[in-house]
Order: structure tokens, then sequence, then C-alpha cells
């Protein structure tokens, strides 16, 4: 959950209409209308977040196989892949909270928000509270580090290849992981669950546990004055690390990653009036690179930055995160829900290699015929030429012994070939045999030739 909202404090009716600070931002109309929308979506929700998450989890999965090849291997597909595992854990997590308290939610009057009368289930939710959290925080971080990457490589082609290696990444998907798990401690302090019992009927009496449901639901906790400064500052440390440095962070680095797209476009126009094919080529196909990272860094920048200006409404303006960002929260969800979910659709769009490796794992043509030597056959003229015998004869008057054999040498391994139809016709004296007429000898001893070898299609 990324607004977090089935944790939040309960404040009645009565005292959100009363909030002076709220009336001068939000309508009474404006509120009234946002608990509409919340009450109608909320019906849905649950069944649309399920058909995302599914199409996430096999996204995410393809994207891992693709990834992890080893025609793949570079600094980007490292950050990439390990943002895919991020996307699919939380998918995965979603997808059980979705399918339980949405769409298997018993529609029961009495049951207290995210309630269950199953206590593994209320585990399972403050599990699945943190956990959220922390899979958000590292793949809006491996985000900036992915345009970070990407912008040095751009601008610094030479040392952008020291700067950005696979070893670095890797150092810092490991720092990012570790730094968001500690950011989010407090987060992890200030859940807890309670306790509400209900009549099953109205007849029944509260005394008697057969007749009494209990249900188990979470709530931050905020007894006492310590509680009270570790929510505070667990509500800051989201805000500014996990919503608004990373909103602010994301917008610069996709102005800067336009800017240095533009700039490279110009180079490659200029390589290519200079006959420079080769380097434009290449420029290019950084260029497209580029684009998909920017594509991807737009889409963070899209579901973040409504998200961070509505965090920081909830620090400064009282009773807003009652009145407006819970009745917001599951719409918040479905559009972190969907960028976790798209990125295959973006590597396969814009990524030429990706599509072709993709294609090769889960897309197998047949393959190609091999190549195979035709069974070849002799056909011998039925007439003497005469004319060939006596040019043949003065060659073999006038290029002395050795050569003198090559009639017959070409004759015995033309023979040899073809009882060895496999192999191909060899060198005679650095002539190919197919190149000389072939000398046979027939049953009555008389000479006869051939005008070369011609195919039996009859064999194939």
């Amino acid at each position: 959950m990324e607004h977090n909202q089935s944790l939040n404090g309960t404040i009645s009716q009565e005292a959100i209409e009363n909030c002076s600070t709220l009336t001068l931002i939000v309508s009474n109309a404006t509120k009234q209308g946002l608990r509409d929308f919340n009450a109608r979506y909320g019906e849905l929700h649950g069944y649309i977040a399920v058909s995302v998450c599914l199409f996430g989890v096999l996204s995410n999965i393809a994207n891992i196989i693709v990834l992890t090849r080893k025609n793949m291997a570079s600094s980007t597909n490292t950050i990439l892949l390990w943002l895919a595992v991020c996307d699919l854990f939380k998918m995965l997590d979603y997808l059980l909270f979705a399918t339980h308290f949405y769409v298997m939610a018993p529609n029961d009057p009495n049951r207290p928000g995210f309630g269950s009368t199953d206590f593994s289930w209320i585990c399972f939710l403050l599990f699945h509270a943190s956990f959220s959290i922390v899979c958000h925080a590292i793949s809006i971080w491996l985000t900036i580090a992915l345009a970070i990457f990407r912008y040095i490589y751009i601008c610094k082609p030479t040392s952008g290849v020291y700067y950005c290696s696979q070893e670095r990444a890797r150092f810092v998907v490991l720092i990012v992981a570790i730094l968001s798990i500690v950011i989010c401690v407090p987060n992890y302090a200030v859940n807890t669950y309670d306790v509400s019992r209900t009549p099953k009927n109205v007849t029944s009496v509260l005394g008697s546990e057969d007749n009494v449901t209990t249900y188990f639901y979470p709530r931050p906790r905020n007894d006492n004055t310590i509680e009270k400064i570790v929510l505070q500052v667990n509500n800051w440390l989201q805000a500014i690390l996990i919503k608004l440095l990373p909103c602010f962070m994301l917008t610069t680095l996709t102005l800067l990653l336009v800017h240095a797209m533009h700039k490279a476009y110009r180079k490659r126009l200029k390589l290519k009036s200079q006959g420079r094919k080769a380097e434009s080529d290449k420029n290019g196909e950084h260029n497209r690179i580029t684009r998909m990272l920017l594509a991807v860094v737009i889409l963070f920048t899209l579901t973040e930055l409504p998200q961070g200006i509505l965090t920081l409404m909830n620090i400064f303006v009282q009773c807003f995160t009652e009145a407006v960002y819970d009745k917001l929260g599951d719409l918040l969800d479905i559009m972190a829900l969907t960028n976790n979910s798209v990125n295959f659709i973006l590597y396969c769009t814009m990524s030429t290699q990706f599509r072709t490796t993709f294609a090769t794992i889960f897309c197998p043509q047949r393959p190609a015929p091999t190549a195979r030597w035709l069974k070849l056959r002799i056909v011998k003229s039925q007439q003497v030429d005469a004319e060939f015998l006596e040019d043949t004869d003065r060659a073999k008057g006038s290029t002395g012994n050795n050569n003198g054999h090559i009639g017959s040498k070409c004759a015995s391994t033309a023979s040899e070939d073809i009882a060895h139809s496999s192999q191909m016709p060899t060198q005679c004296e650095g002539r190919s045999i197919e190149k000389l007429p072939i000398l046979v000898e027939c049953n009555n001893g008389n000479a006869s030739h051939t005008h070369g070898y011609y195919p039996d299609h009859s064999h194939v």
C-alpha cells in the first residue's frame, strides 16, 4: 500500500468537517465527491488490481529471464534487472492483499476497515504495510540511479564506461537496498493492531463468547509521547526521502536527459553530414536506449509527483489525510502498480536487443536447414569430340610428365568423389575438377569425356 491508508488513525466525520484549515482548501462538495468516488471505485479496485498484478508478475518474470542472458550484460541492464525483481515482489505481495481484503472481503457492516477474524491475515497486513513501502523505496531510488548512470554515460562517453561499470551498478543496487530498509525502520515500529468484539446478532449477549465475533484490525501506535514522536518522524522520513526528494530528483534528471538527448541528436546529424555513418549509427543506438530509459523515468515521475504533493499537504494541512489522501489511496495504488507492470512493454517496443532476445527465448523459430552436398553423377557423352581429344593430347605433350597426368589424376579423384558423394570435388594440381573435362575409360577401351558434373536431384 503506497499510501498506507489502512494504518492511519480514525477521525470522525464531524471532526473532519470542523477542520478550519481544510475548509479553506477543500470545499464540502469536493469532500463529498471524494467520498462517493472512494466508495464506487472501491468496489472495482480489487478486480482491477488483481488483473494488473497478474500481468505485472508475468511481465516482470519475462524481464528477469531476458535481462539475465549473457548478451544482455551491462550496467544499465543490471539496474533494470533488480528493478524488475523488486517490482515482482511488490506485485506478488499486493496480489495477495487485493485478493483477500478486496475481492474476498465479507460484506459485513460491523467489520472494521481491513479487519479480519483471522489473526494470521492481520500479521500479513502488518508485513504488507512495511514490505510494500520498502519495495517502493528501492524501486524509486533504483530509477534515480538509472537516470544518473545514463546521464553520466551520455555526457562523458569515455570516462562513463569506467564510472558506470557493472561492478559499480551492483554496488549501487546493494547500497540502495540497505538504505531503503534502514529508512523504513520507523514504519516497522509504528504499525500495530487492535481488537474489536461485535455481537453476531442484536439479541446476543456480549459476555457470551459463542455470540461474539472478534475482529483484528491495524492501527498506528500513538498512545504516548514517544510513539507520537516516532509516528511524526516516520511521516517526515517518508515524505522527504520516499516522496518529495525522489520527485524533485526525477524531475531534474528528466530535464537533463532531454537536454542531453537533444545534444546527442545534433551530434549524430553532424557525424552523418561528415560521412561518418558507423559513428552516427552507434550514436543512434545509444539514443534509442536513452529514450527507453527516459520513458521509464517519466512514468515514475508522473506516478510519484502527485503522491509527493499530497504527502506534503498531509504534513501542513490538518485533516487532509483523512478527508483527501485516504479517499484517493486506491487510485494512487493502481497508478503505482500500473507503472511497475508496463516496463516490459517499454522494453519490447523501444529496445531491439531486448525484443530479439525475448523472441529467441520465448518464440523459438524452426532451425534453418543445414547445408548438405547433393549427390552428383557423371553423364557420359555418346559421341567422342575429336577436337577436344586433340587439344587434350597437345596439352599433355607440352606440360611435361607431372602435368601430363592431370587427366588421369582428375579421373581418379572424380571416381573417388562419386563413391563418396558427401565430399566436395578435390583440387587437381591447383585446378578445380569442375573446371576440367573428365576423362573416363569405357568398357571398349576407347576414351570418352563429359562436360562436368550435373546434380542428380533424384537423390535429394
